[in-house]
């Protein structure tokens, strides 16, 4: 009979793969699951020939030393996949006529840039400058929102400024509220610059992204702080991590997607419903479940009523994601790029939209020498994809990628005889990918209301079930969901008496 364990956890991306290493190494017995025949979620790569694409993240942040990513490497023992720092972090091209905005990573050099881009702006980044110190103060301390308990309460108080206190009154303003607040609502070009930097890291554009969350992505590509680029693919994040689970004692089962779960009678603890390879059915028992699946996905996994409030369901069946993706594939030889090509380009656009291009280093791994792969991903609405019949969606996704592969030629100053490989993924080929409802990406978008105390807890109300993931604070991104089932895994072992201390 298969023996019970402390902890499953569902969902092979970086938050799953983060938990299970940091419960395995606690000396806890760890098995995580993941539908796919590989980890990394949507951190992941396939391959196309000769060419490893990123299946979607494509920057790494929280590498440098006190960076999530770095903190937590040190507590598992292990090397941090090998990087190099993005300089600039992005370009942006506003595709006004102007100069594209250029994030160095030097703050003077930035200020200087953002100063010719944006006159008469400083208020506003100073602003920004002094949220993001006094929230980097907060995070290190690693706080539990939202508070659910007196332990969390206990953690959060202990984690608090003066500083902080002085920036609650900011916590239910926006990013475009700051504007209004330092003077620099005037201008639409900096509005424009600021759309489309944060809809990348909060899924909205500077009206509906917090203030307090929208100032410290703001200051990602300067120093102390920094974006990276992995040498190889973005794969080399989770098999670090699938290497300290490994090496701890825990198990991974690939191609093993949870169906439901269910309490168990008469004993705490929980029964999983697992498919195996071959559609194989089994059930794999635990003490307690870390779900890193989008929250949606929950009320489906535990059909029974009365296993969970009626409150609690409403609530998931009633959050809704922001984004789909459409990304483009493609790869070139390196000598068609412009000769200044940065790594990576935002562009702004009507139709399909804006576009995040990255565009492989020469000897990063995923691509041979001379050869270059070129990914641009645009956000859509993940609505209406999963239901349209066969023909019709060939002939949309066909049109989607002609009209992509048009602007990538126009931003990069490319022929369009130059593509040695083209596709495209919509939320359609997301959802069966990742398994993600309609093929969402990120989380719930980081909006005032879903931001920090008013967002969904790690701590569910039903016992021993954890949550964490891109929909929990402290958000989306590599860096942001492996802060999130850090403060799970706190919560559990605090549970059981027990603590987890990263160094800071």
């Amino acid at each position: 009979m298969e023996s019970v364990q402390d902890v499953i956890v569902i969902g092979g991306g970086i938050a799953g793969l983060t938990a299970a290493a940091l419960l395995a190494h606690e000396g806890l017995t760890v098995t995580l699951l993941e539908a796919h025949h590989q980890l990394g979620g949507c951190a992941g790569t396939f391959r196309r020939g000769r060419f490893i694409f990123d299946v979607g993240a494509t920057q790494v942040a929280g590498l440098e030393p006190g960076g999530s990513h770095a903190r937590l490497f040190q507590h598992l023992g292990i090397q941090p996949p090998e990087a190099e720092q993005l300089d600039p972090g992005c370009v942006v091209d506003l595709n006004d006529g102007s100069p594209p905005v250029h994030l160095w990573h030097d703050p003077q050099r930035w200020r200087q840039e953002r100063s010719q881009q944006f006159p008469d702006s400083e208020r506003f980044w100073q602003l920004c400058s002094w949220i993001h110190q006094q929230n980097w103060q907060f995070a290190a301390a690693d706080p539990v929102l939202p508070v659910r308990t007196g332990w969390d309460l206990g953690r959060t108080l202990a984690a608090l400024s003066p500083g902080n206190l002085a920036c609650a009154p900011l916590s239910l303003l926006t990013v475009s509220d700051l504007l209004s607040l330092s003077g620099c609502a005037g201008d639409p070009r900096l509005r424009r610059f600021l759309d489309l930097q944060l809809r990348l890291y909060s899924q909205q554009p500077s009206d509906r992204t917090a203030a307090l969350y929208g100032a410290t992505v703001l200051q990602m590509c300067q120093a102390p702080l920094g974006l990276w680029h992995l040498h190889g693919s973005m794969q080399s994040l989770s098999e670090q991590l699938a290497t300290a689970l490994e090496r701890d004692g825990g198990r991974v089962l690939l191609r093993h997607r949870a169906l439901k779960l269910d309490r168990d009678d008469g004993q705490p603890g929980w029964s999983v419903r697992v498919e195996a390879p071959a559609k194989v059915q089994q059930c794999l028992r635990a003490s307690e479940i870390i779900c890193s699946l989008p929250p949606q996905c929950l009320p489906e996994l535990i059909p029974d009523q009365e296993q969970m409030p009626d409150q609690y369901r409403k609530h998931l069946n009633s959050l809704k994601a922001p984004s789909g993706a459409l990304v483009f594939y493609g790869a070139v030889e390196r000598h068609q790029l412009p000769d200044d090509c940065p790594g990576h380009l935002q562009r702004d656009g009507n139709s399909p939209g804006s576009l995040f291009l990255s565009i492989s280093r020469d000897g990063d791994g995923r691509a041979p020498k001379g050869q270059a792969t070129v990914i641009a991903s645009v956000f859509t609405s993940p609505e209406g994809w999963q239901d349209m019949d066969e023909k019709a969606y060939q002939q949309r996704k066909r049109e989607l990628q002609d009209s992509i592969r048009q602007d990538v030629n126009a931003a990069l100053n490319l022929p369009d005889e130059a593509w040695l490989h083209q596709e495209l993924a919509t939320p359609r080929g997301f959802a069966h990918w990742t398994g993600r409802p309609n093929g969402v990406v990120g989380g719930l978008g980081q909006s005032p209301g879903r931001f920090g105390p008013f967002g969904l807890a790690s701590r569910t109300p039903i016992p021993q079930l954890w949550l964490c993931g891109d929909s929990i604070h402290p958000g989306e991104g590599t860096a942001g969901v492996s802060l999130s089932a850090l403060m799970a895994c706190r919560q559990l072992m605090a549970a059981r008496g027990l603590n987890i201390r990263l160094a800071a």
